[in-house]
């Protein structure tokens, strides 16, 4: 198995492993303790050392389950690198948004279910329009500067609003967010290849993706009349994703993808994985497994990465043709 590679999140001294795991969806609606210390073991001993979590995930059970089952596994704090996002923490009108109170309670509560005194990224989970950014940022340098959290981030803010966060942190001489969490696969692309562009070089910023297979279209194993058992879109809540995503046009591409994955010697999966890490401007790659064998098979994506020269890069685009239009640079 190759080894796996780290990357530094954004412009930070952080190291984060290439592909690393996160708790959506599988802990707790899937997954309980017993299960998920086989699944943490089986994504360290692969090389992960980043995982992913949020208080809105089964309501703080899945922070619950993360937390208990790092606990009896012993593991030691500083070799893992934890997050966990904010914003929908309860029904109270205080318990979600990014208010200075909600931030403060909904990250000690957390820390609380995760059995932890710190996590290493705090996300904001989405950007809240009805709190200024100014009382978001000294918020979240409030939480760091107590050791509560080491750094700071955005979940599917906009270019516009992180550049505020950034310029509003840079005016008052306070730690700014450095990483976005944002969706990225073949078929969701331009918030990462075009909107954010700008912010890789003003501000370092980082990323950790979610959603490499596009839910799993991108294992191939969705076809348009069969939606398999026991996969995320025959639960309920999930039932508007599978709509979304399960159409014609989207299946036809993924069936045309498979051929250049045949020809690499690879699964699809593994392919549709290295070519999110093929993009230098992503520093993690958030992946979710319900059993071991499935981290096994994500982790053999680092050897696809080498493989996909830019002849092969030109020929996934030829078939999925989800290149975003370049902004013109009007010089």
């Amino acid at each position: 198995m190759s080894s796996m590679q780290y990357r530094n999140l954004g412009r930070t001294g952080l190291k984060v492993s290439t592909l690393s795991f996160g708790a959506w969806v599988t802990f707790h609606n899937q997954v309980d303790v017993k299960d998920a210390k086989l699944l943490l073991t089986a994504a360290r001993e692969g090389g992960m050392n980043f995982f992913d979590n949020a208080e809105v995930y089964a309501s703080g059970r899945a922070e619950e389950i993360m937390g208990r089952a790092i606990t009896e596994l012993g593991w030691k704090r500083s070799d893992v690198v934890i997050s966990t996002k904010l914003f929908w923490g309860g029904p109270g009108p205080n318990d979600k948004g990014l208010s200075r109170k909600h931030i403060i309670e909904g990250l000690q509560a957390s820390l609380k279910r995760l059995e932890m005194d710190y996590v290493d990224v705090l996300f904001c989970h989405r950007p809240d329009i009805s709190t200024p950014i100014e009382e978001t940022v000294r918020a979240m340098n409030y939480v760091i500067d107590n050791g509560w959290a080491y750094y700071w981030g955005t979940s599917e803010w906009s270019a516009q609003q992180i550049t505020e966060a950034c310029e509003v942190a840079r005016q008052l001489g306070l730690i700014g967010p450095v990483v976005e969490q944002p969706e990225y696969n073949l078929f969701a692309r331009n918030k990462v290849e075009v909107e954010y562009l700008p912010l890789y070089n003003n501000y370092g910023l980082g990323l950790t993706t979610w959603s490499p297979l596009g839910s799993g279209v991108l294992t191939g194993k969705y076809s348009q009349k069969n939606i398999p058992a026991n996969t995320r879109f025959t639960l309920e809540n999930y039932k508007s994703m599978a709509d979304k995503l399960v159409v014609d046009e989207v299946v036809a591409k993924v069936d045309k993808l498979k051929p250049i994955a045949d020809e690499l010697q690879v699964p699809l999966s593994q392919m549709a994985l290295a070519w999110c890490a093929s993009n230098p401007n992503v520093s993690t790659i958030i992946t979710g497994a319900t059993k071991e064998s499935q981290i096994v098979e994500n982790l053999k994506a680092l050897d696809v990465i080498p493989k996909l020269t830019p002849d092969i890069l030109d020929r996934i685009e030829a078939v999925v043709q989800t290149k975003p239009k370049q902004p013109e640079v009007h010089r």
